[in-house]
């Protein structure tokens, strides 16, 4: 087993990243660097999160080795007996040999960093870029990151300068290696405990109306916007025609358009015109490359409000429906649409309307109320950790207590799993907060492949930049980081790689140890929806309950979906009568077909007082056959009465027939 479990973690971590990214991007529209980038840097972000139990257990147990085989008079008080001397220590299942992991952990650290710091950064401004060639686009994000880049130089050489100057320093290289780690920490930390302190309370009550107003008002942006735009670019292709030299720009910008916008541009293109008189004025090529780049901004927006509310209409149907079988005799849960993907046959078979009524309208609200009481368990024991982590004697962070028990008996399974639970639970509150946060619209993960490229590579930066320092306090909670137990044992692999963060004291003794208790007044902020306050104050739209804009946004959105929902229903409709007139006229629409042709054959060799009669027979009953054809396949829109207005959006209407 030795080795076994660090490289089936390898491989797991490698499908969850894959499975996960899949989810929010798009492997078949988007570049294949981006898509390896980010997968690349969720990859080692997740890893070093799977991995790090394993490198305590490994830890604890070369602890045990070196306390056993030192003699105390050998031993003068450095090292932590765990046990008696003439006990031996148990070898746990998922122990790594010595020197795998320093060599794992300094790969996985480093790569991390310089995806965080250079390539991702160059990337984001690259898939941004509006040029229409490679260098061009290079050249643009070069110059974009020139400030980025320049602003860390000038701290670091300032910072060397100083160091040269002063006779009180005399740092060695690996002591400037462990600055710059700290510095990055540092960052880091600060970011963390801010997204830690937002994603440790969760949002209890649905807000589906209130997102379906705001989704709607933010999807009818986009399509003004898309219009603008593809506005904007037809009088470019109508100036810019064939014969000119930045026609194959506009066609790389035509190709980024939507299908209809391009047929309906294609148009009227087959005239040539020379393109040096005077009288007219072309856009230049600067132009053009910022034209492209809001091209695909606004297309990947327009498409992405679009999946969106489709996908918030589902959820509202569903929750709809949910209210609506709760009061249910018969316990059978009915559905208002049918489902539009193909069901498993298996769950089908398994998860009958029955199954789902019970799980749905009784298991699964007490199911969440459980997981509710467990999560705000967990969070208090880390709001209680993260406050009390630096006392050592007596030890009062509860994560460290667990673990200390746990070393005494050598359970392992158990070190690992609590080691494993912890990080999990503080990587899912920060993960969650970035998976949800949302900073205008530049970034912004949005599930069912509709992330764009610089919310992708922006993320990869995030979790580059939040996972060490994430690492770094879940080891200083469990107080096997050196720095904080102030013991001069052997630190974890993980710890060796990072350094010793006592070389700057005023990091290892204040920042580190005071700051991660702010996570308090965060999490009463969050409680008492102080930001969401704030937001509203400026003009940002959120959901509170005493808010009479909230209650606005409510009532308008209970109408949209209604308004959706008549418009599904009258769709469901109109198929359900075609599907009966196929059923019902199909084969009969054909006889009568054949039988009309073979009449009008034999109508040339006839007078017309002889084929009068049997003519007007097949044509009573091809009417009205006729007849039930109009009326079933050409029905119009009943109107609703119910409805703000008579008439809707007619080209929903249409489109919808």
């Amino acid at each position: 087993m030795s080795g076994a479990a660090l490289g089936l973690e390898i491989v797991l971590v490698f499908f969850l990243a894959l499975v996960l990214l899949h989810r929010y991007g798009d492997f078949k529209k988007q570049h294949r660097l981006v898509i390896i980038a980010t997968l690349l840097a969720w990859y080692l972000c997740f890893l070093i999160v799977f991995i790090l139990p394993l490198d305590v257990s490994t830890t604890i147990y070369n602890r045990c080795k070196l306390a056993v085989n030192s003699s105390p008079a050998e031993s003068n008080g450095s090292y932590v007996t765990l046990a008696s001397s003439t006990q031996k220590c148990i070898k746990p299942w998922s122990y790594i040999p010595n020197g795998i992991m320093p060599i794992f952990w300094r790969v996985v650290y480093w790569t991390s960093q310089f995806l965080t710091w250079i390539l991702l950064p160059f990337m984001q401004s690259y898939a941004r870029s509006g040029g229409f060639s490679i260098t061009g686009k290079i050249k643009t994000a070069l110059i974009e990151n020139a400030i980025y880049y320049g602003t860390y130089l000038l701290i670091f050489g300032a910072f060397l300068i100083y160091v040269a100057v002063n006779p009180n320093f005399n740092l060695q290289w690996n002591q400037l290696q462990t600055i710059g780690i700290a510095a990055a920490n540092t960052w880091g930390l600060f970011l963390l405990v801010l997204l830690l302190g937002y994603g440790l309370r969760g949002y209890l009550l649905m807000k589906t109306y209130f997102k379906a107003a705001k989704l709607m008002t933010e999807k009818a942006d986009a399509e003004e916007n898309l219009e603008d735009i593809m506005e904007e670019v037809r009088k470019v292709s109508e100036s810019i025609k064939y014969n000119h030299p930045l026609r194959k720009c506009v066609d790389t910008i035509l190709k980024k358009c939507p299908t209809e916008y391009q047929e309906r541009m294609g148009r009227n293109m087959d005239d040539y015109e020379d393109f040096d008189e005077r009288q007219n004025s072309y856009p230049s090529e600067k132009s053009l490359v910022k034209l492209h780049k809001q091209v695909i901004y606004s297309v990947q927006r327009h498409r992405r409000t679009q999946v969106q509310w489709q996908i918030l209409l589902e959820q509202a149907f569903y929750l709809e429906d949910v209210a609506k079988n709760e009061t249910s005799a018969t316990r059978q849960f009915v559905h208002t649409f049918r489902s539009q993907e193909p069901e498993n046959k298996i769950i089908q078979y398994f998860y009958t309307p029955t199954v789902e009524w019970y799980w749905e309208c009784l298991l699964r609200p007490w199911f969440y109320r459980v997981l509710a009481v467990v999560l705000a368990m967990f969070s208090v024991i880390v709001v209680w950790s993260e406050c009390t982590f630096f006392s050592t004697k007596p030890v009062l962070s509860l994560f460290a207590v667990f673990i200390q028990l746990a070393e005494k008996t050598y359970n392992y399974i158990y070190i690992e799993m609590a080691c494993f639970l912890t990080i999990f639970f503080l990587s899912i509150c920060v993960y969650s907060t970035v998976f949800r946060i949302r900073v205008f619209n530049y970034y912004h993960l949005a599930s069912h492949h509709q992330t764009d490229a610089y919310s992708l590579l922006f993320s990869g930066m995030l979790f580059c930049r939040l996972t060490p320092p994430l690492c770094l306090n879940f080891l200083g909670l469990t107080h096997m980081d050196a720095t904080i137990s102030h013991k001069n044992t052997q630190p974890t692999a993980y710890t060796s790689i990072m350094g010793s963060m006592r070389v700057l004291s005023f990091i290892a003794d204040g920042f580190y140890i005071y700051y991660p208790m702010l996570v308090v007044i965060l999490c009463i902020a969050t409680y008492f929806s102080l930001g969401t306050r704030c937001l509203n104050l400026l003009g940002f739209q959120q959901f509170m309950g005493d808010s009479e804009m909230t209650s606005d946004l409510i009532d308008e959105g209970k109408e949209l979906i209604k308004r959706e929902k008549r418009k599904r229903q009258r769709q469901e409709e109109g198929e359900n009568r075609r599907r009966e007139w196929k059923e019902r006229y199909g084969n009969r629409d054909d006889s009568t077909r054949n039988r009309v042709v073979h009449t009008d054959q034999k109508e040339s060799s006839f007078s017309e007082t002889n084929i009068s009669r049997p003519l007007s027979k097949y044509t009573r009953a091809n009417g009205r056959t006729e007849r039930d054809r109009i009326e079933l396949l050409q029905d119009a829109e009943p109107l609703d009465f119910n409805a703000d207005s008579i008439n809707d959006d007619p080209l929903e209407l249409d489109s919808g027939r």
